[in-house]
């Protein structure tokens, strides 16, 4: 490895293997109940909820530690009626007709159409980012690297942060996206990679059956 500036490795803690499995053991049991939400409350959650999470989801590894994403935070009530309205414009195109029979049919047992109310009724929609140049420090104008992945494990530790918060979450993903940037104020080099809407579940939620069928161990691992 070549000379470069470095700092300790945290200490991480001891371990026997059975504590190690009944930890992963643990936090399975814990995510597993984590469902997408299409039923939200309009109960407000504080902004210090929303505000740790995304410094978690800050936290996730990157292409060159440039951290290559950002986190546009809607609560307020006509952003939340604007996304919604230009979001169910391109919902109606796809269910009238430009989504392919195929994947309309994928949709069916869950549910969905183009009506996407839980937009307004949710505290909180988070409009995620990824930047395509930029760089660790205020004002780099870098290449960055591995974007889609670097953004993609990011919101994966922000879904498993609010969720851990006692907080719901939907991935929502219109097509196309670029309508966000003008909304969020974000400049046009940025790419719109998806909305994840957060909030408290509705006394009234349910989820598709569909939702809980997950693949099993065999069909999502092998071993070399």
């Amino acid at each position: 490895m070549k000379p470069h500036a470095t700092v300790p490795y945290e200490a991480l803690p001891e371990l026997s293997d059975a504590e190690r499995i009944a930890r992963a053991s643990a936090f399975r049991d814990a995510i597993a109940t984590r469902h997408s939400c299409r039923m939200f409350s309009d109960a407000p959650v504080p902004r210090a909820v929303i505000e740790q999470a995304i410094l978690a989801a800050g936290t996730a590894p990157s292409g060159a530690n440039h951290q290559p994403w950002h986190f546009a935070v809607i609560e307020s009530a006509a952003k939340k009626r604007a996304l919604r309205e230009a979001a169910e414009v391109e919902e109606r195109e796809f269910y009238g007709g430009k989504a392919s029979q195929e994947w309309i049919d994928a949709l069916a047992p869950l549910g969905t159409d183009e009506t996407k109310p839980y937009l307004e009724t949710a505290p909180y929609l988070i409009c995620i980012f990824g930047q395509r140049r930029g760089g660790i420090d205020p004002g780099d104008d870098k290449q960055n690297y591995y974007v889609t992945e670097s953004v993609g494990i990011a919101t994966g530790y922000l879904i498993a942060a609010l969720h851990a918060a006692g907080l719901a979450t939907l991935t929502h993903t219109p097509n196309p996206m670029k309508f966000l940037n003008a909304l969020c104020d974000r400049p046009g080099s940025e790419k719109p990679m998806m909305v994840l809407v957060v909030g408290k579940v509705a006394d009234s939620a349910t989820i598709p059956l569909h939702a809980t069928h997950k693949k099993p161990l065999d069909r999502i691992a092998s071993w070399l």
